[in-house]
């Protein structure tokens, strides 16, 4: 069994979560490059953490998550 750290909770990281729908281009079918909007975002902390999918496929949503300042 691996070794497992035991962090108290204050110890522990405070994340915050936001999610985008990706762009879409002028018949709202196909998705436009988000690298601009991405690249914003992550000047201000924000990691891309993964997509959220359409059952049958398709992007639904983006989430991102960035850790919480320590107040």
């Amino acid at each position: 069994m691996a070794d497992s750290v035991d962090m108290s909770l204050e110890d522990r990281p405070t994340w915050e979560y936001k999610t985008i729908e990706p762009p879409k281009g002028l018949t709202k079918r196909e998705v436009v490059d988000p690298t601009d909007e991405l690249n914003r975002l992550g000047a201000e902390g924000w990691e891309l953490v993964g997509p959220l999918d359409y059952d049958k496929g398709g992007t639904k949503l983006l989430i991102l998550k960035r850790r919480v300042a320590d107040e």
